[in-house]
């Protein structure tokens, strides 16, 4: 039996999400039928380092899973992308170690988070960016109030309210605002995310560069660890799973 490290890239645009839902199209549903398929109908279960949203895309997402098969690695990247979708798409494919696993053995993640904030948004990106209408929100002060997200904290502030999870204490280690064109892009780094942790986060920045929330505010959000103390949760097709951390 042999581990396989998988990359892979998708559009979340037609997903219900990563992880298998009854009755829905999600990511894990797509790659563990292709892989049911070439394993001549035995299931092969796929592990993730984390599931994402509907609508959420991904270009870093990993994977792992078990298989008997001695297709060499070049091969199985090759059989997988022929029959996978074409909103999905396999990056690259390694043998590691038995005790390697795609979800336990993460140390960090970075997601990107994208606005379109040119006048007219292009159809083209509309379900890869969030619309603005044109405003231009003042980074200088996104970027100040972003301090008090850096560290170590409760980040109960910034979690969905129905999550399971109980020890809610993460590490962000880089939070940061760049333009790219009229698209401006909010890339984040920690040991985990919480349930819509990036998403909140962003919302709340997002209101402090439009002038609803100061710049102070931030600050007592992080403390009060109150989900109704932050701000909206921003739209989906904004968020990308950019990198799994090793």
């Amino acid at each position: 039996m042999r581990r396989l490290k998988v990359i892979i890239s998708y559009d979340g645009t037609q997903f219900s999400g990563y992880q298998v839902q009854p009755g829905e199209r999600t990511v894990q549903a797509e790659l563990e039928r292709v892989l049911n398929i070439m394993h001549k109908g035995e299931k092969v279960k796929v592990t993730a380092s984390g599931r994402t949203d509907a609508k959420v895309h991904a270009i870093g997402q990993t994977l792992h899973f078990d298989t008997p098969l001695a297709i060499p690695v070049e091969n199985y990247m090759k059989a997988l992308n022929v029959q996978l979708p074409r909103d999905i798409r396999v990056m690259s494919v390694e043998e590691v170690a038995a005790d390697f696993h795609a979800r336990y053995s993460v140390t960090g993640k970075r997601y990107r988070y994208i606005w379109s904030c040119e006048p007219v948004q292009s159809p083209f990106r509309r379900h890869y960016t969030v619309e603005t209408n044109g405003v231009k929100p003042n980074v200088g002060a996104m970027q100040e109030a972003a301090k008090a997200i850096i560290g170590t904290h409760d980040f109960s502030c910034f979690c969905a309210a129905n999550t399971s999870v109980k020890d809610k204490v993460r590490t962000v280690t880089t939070l940061q605002f760049e333009w790219r064109g009229e698209e401006l892009h909010m890339v984040i780094e920690g040991n985990g995310f919480l349930y819509n942790m990036v998403r909140i986060i962003a919302g709340t920045l997002w209101e402090v560069g439009i002038g609803r929330r100061d710049i102070e505010n931030v600050e007592l959000v992080v403390k009060s660890m109150n989900r109704d103390k932050a701000g909206k949760t921003a739209p989906p097709q904004g968020l990308y799973l950019e990198k799994v951390f090793y």
